[in-house]
């Protein structure tokens, strides 16, 4: 691996991310849960399905189930049965007769069309049709949604609330997922207290783990919080040799500069290696990603707005490929901004936005004020970036920016 820090110049991000994810190895282990505690979780195997969903043909509408030849020389029908859901028509109905059916109620052999209750008049047990309805007219047919044996959820997929309704519709109780992470967080920073201490002259109040506690728990893993850690090289040596022997990954935050009390890189080049330490971005420039001797780690820098879009950008997309999930393509946009935005060449520039419609139903996007790193309501506030390219200079309000909408780790 190549210390990055050595060399002039910055790693352009998309090289950056690249050389990432090149050097992460999925998980392979994999363990058995409910899918009452699946929320989350990657699926290790490809679902099949075990059902035809729907199961059986069944109506669309509250109405009369019929043979469609029935209605070609009468316009009336006898109504021999009801079909309820749940509550099945077992009888025949024969050529010019019919059943009363409601919807999602099965289909009865015999009938292969439905007609609604609002386009029918009822006499005694006479049924008229008044509109000619074509053949299969509000049918719901067998495996419509699903096919039985059809893969329903593919490996890698990790399952929202609605693919878990999806499994219960066809039965499953249990899945093979891969095992969760194990992400160790570690802040560095003598100014750094919990909260609850009093805060003394120069000091601040540790944000930092919070936050990315909190993008973890929408990743789904099992975090391990150090805590804040003083700059000191025996103990920051110390609490990543620990973290190094507990977690997948380990995500610090502050102390990969290059200032008299940033121990961190030191540490790193001393118990495993650097692949690369800057990068041609704003926010973010001080980002490092290396490997431990039993995980991979991601130096994130210690200004909360840097911290916060690095871990988004760059930790996140590694960890969902450490957790052998398939990546979700990204929503981006092109908008109208209606503020100028400062902008130098030289790096990309990830700047905080929030994107919404104007009266003519165009997309719009207005920046959210300072970009400053320790701004962190300038996340709070926006729901997308402003992609602004390394070779992009100052932008004119009016002008088409690209859009790259918030992942869910940020809600």
């Amino acid at each position: 691996m190549v210390d990055c820090c050595a060399t002039p110049g910055l790693m352009p991000f998309e090289q950056a991310l690249e050389t990432m994810l090149a050097g992460i190895t999925p998980i392979t282990e994999v363990e058995r849960t409910t899918l009452t505690e699946s929320l989350g979780r990657v699926l290790s195997t490809d679902i099949t399905s075990p059902i035809n969903v729907p199961p059986h043909n069944n109506s669309a509408m509250d109405g009369y189930a019929f043979a469609n030849a029935s209605l070609a020389k009468h316009s009336s029908l006898i109504l021999v049965g009801r079909s309820m859901a749940g509550q099945p028509y077992e009888g025949a109905c024969g050529k010019g007769e019919c059943i009363r059916i409601m919807t999602g109620a099965k289909i009865p052999a015999d009938c292969d069309t439905v007609e609604m209750q609002e386009n029918c008049q009822v006499v005694d047990n006479s049924v008229k049709f008044e509109v000619q309805r074509e053949l299969g007219d509000h049918v719901r047919y067998a495996g419509e949604d699903i096919n039985k044996n059809q893969v329903v959820f593919s490996k890698g997929r990790r399952l929202s609330a609605i693919d878990i309704g999806v499994l219960a519709s066809l039965g499953i109780q249990e899945l093979t997922v891969f095992r969760k992470l194990n992400v160790a967080l570690i802040a560095t920073g003598d100014e750094l207290k919990a909260l609850g201490e009093p805060l003394g002259s120069g000091d601040i109040f540790e944000s930092n783990s919070y936050a990315l506690a909190g993008m973890l728990e929408n990743l789904n893993v099992n975090v391990i919080n150090f805590g804040v850690i003083v700059d000191d090289e025996t103990a920051i040596r110390e609490a990543f040799i620990q973290a190094d022997a507990l977690a997948d990954a380990v995500i610090s935050s502050g102390g990969v500069s290059v200032g008299d009390a940033d121990y961190t890189k030191l540490v790193l080049e001393q118990i495993g290696e650097i692949a690369f330490w800057k990068i041609a971005m704003k926010p973010g420039k001080p980002f490092a990603f290396g490997k431990l001797p039993n995980s991979v780690f991601f130096g994130l820098p210690g200004n909360p707005v840097s911290a916060m879009v690095t871990a988004d950008l760059l930790a996140i997309p590694a960890l969902i490929k450490l957790q052998n999930c398939l990546a979700v393509p990204l929503i981006k946009l092109k908008a109208k901004t209606l503020t100028d935005l400062r902008k130098s060449p030289g790096r990309m520039d990830f700047q905080r936005g929030v994107i919404s419609y104007d009266n003519n139903g165009e997309l719009i996007v207005t920046s959210t004020g300072s970009q400053g790193s320790g701004i962190l309501t300038s996340i709070a506030s926006a729901n997308c970036y402003i992609v602004l390219p390394a070779e992009q200079g100052r932008v004119q309000a009016g002008e088409i920016v690209n859009i790259r909408l918030f992942e869910r780790y940020f809600s």
